[in-house]
């Protein structure tokens, strides 16, 4: 393949081994990192478990270091199902609920909580002996520390949302939920994106190149398409509208419905409108699919075919689930592996617009 046909612009000069300082230091950290994006992956679905079986609010205070140990005894039981019993959603939902069953929802939040302080731990403590033994230059020291400090704002931004939940509501705001699984995403995308870029520059020390650069940029595409996706999809969870319009592909006997204004049409209703937030989704997934065919087309005659083929199909297949998980009226199984599957389409996405970074003989 020549460089006319590919089109090469935007040469990058990296530094050797991608900030790492040697090519086995580059593989170590690259596969540290793909362990914390599986860690952040079931992170992401545990959460969602949570959500689906209403255990969010069982806890309401945050305890960042003592709340890591669970009650551990029967009077300690009753004092955590007293501090539920005072918010909105045991009064107005789940009033005269049993301490067994208070216990089987409060577990799921616990170990939602506990997967993120273990994550916290997953990853500071590599960092530092990374940092200790000189592994990383100074630019890929600076990304690990910022990808620190971004998993913790992601605890702070997940009990912001708990508390939109623990007064004047029974659940918690749909936009906070929005923010806390976009955080969470943008997160496992960077990570996964740093560890690529570490495992193809273990034994590199060469500039890297853009092939095909429009195409690059067409996944580039493809990929915030996937995230703004999953945050319309959080409005959906949010707002508990997978329950409702259970039928497709049209929405009570319209394509688009009725209701997708509440009376007076306002801005609002697109992220607060049952209807709106389901219809949205819909729209989103129809519009990915047209990408995804696009991107696999144009990709045909260059190195990364089978991995557009590989988008194709994360796509063909999420969307089967989605329609599945709708026409089932969102029970928690098919819940979790919708979620599931969205991670899987932006890994793909990522995987493929990733590999049109090429080193120039490569592109030659």
């Amino acid at each position: 393949m020549t460089a006319h046909n590919t089109s090469i612009a935007g040469r990058q000069n990296l530094p050797p081994y991608a900030g790492a300082t040697s090519a086995r230091a580059a593989r170590r950290i690259a596969i540290w990192l793909f362990i914390m994006c599986g860690l952040v992956a079931a992170m992401v679905i545990v959460g969602g478990a949570t959500r689906l079986t209403d255990s969010g609010l069982s806890i309401t205070e945050w305890r960042p270091v003592t709340g890591a140990f669970p009650p551990l005894s029967e009077a300690v039981w009753l004092e955590e199902f007293e501090k539920y019993k005072s918010i909105p959603e045991y009064e107005e939902v789940n009033w005269g609920m049993s301490l067994s069953e208070f216990k089987s929802i409060y577990w799921w939040e616990w170990g939602h909580r506990l997967l993120g302080r273990l994550i916290g731990v997953a990853f500071f403590l590599p960092m530092i002996g990374f940092f200790v033994a000189k592994q990383t230059g100074r630019w890929l020291g600076v990304k690990l520390f910022g990808l620190f400090l971004l998993g913790g704002a992601q605890g702070l931004l997940g009990w912001y949302m708990v508390m939109s939940g623990l007064a004047d509501r029974v659940d918690v705001s749909q936009y906070r939920l929005a923010a806390h699984l976009g955080l969470a995403v943008f997160l496992f995308a960077l990570m996964f994106w740093t560890g690529l870029t570490l495992w193809r520059a273990g034994g590199e020390r060469k500039s890297a190149e853009v092939l095909a650069p429009k195409l690059f940029w067409a996944g580039v595409a493809l990929s915030v398409g996937v995230f703004v996706q999953m945050i319309l999809g959080a409005f959906v969870a949010g707002l508990r509208a997978g329950h409702v319009y259970n039928t497709w592909p049209l929405m009570d006997g319209r394509f688009i419905p009725d209701a997708y204004f509440n009376h007076a049409p306002r801005f609002g209703d697109v992220f607060e409108s049952l209807a709106a937030v389901q219809f949205n989704h819909r729209i989103g997934a129809y519009l990915l699919a047209a990408g995804a065919i696009w991107f696999y087309l144009a990709a045909r005659k260059i190195t990364i075919e089978s991995r557009a083929r590989l988008v194709l199909a994360a796509v063909g297949l999420q969307i089967v689930l989605g329609v599945w998980t709708l026409l089932a009226a969102t029970p928690i199984t098919l819940g979790l592996l919708h979620q599931a599957g969205a991670l899987g389409v932006l890994t793909a996405a990522l995987f493929a617009t990733h590999g049109l970074a090429r080193r120039s003989e490569e592109a030659a």
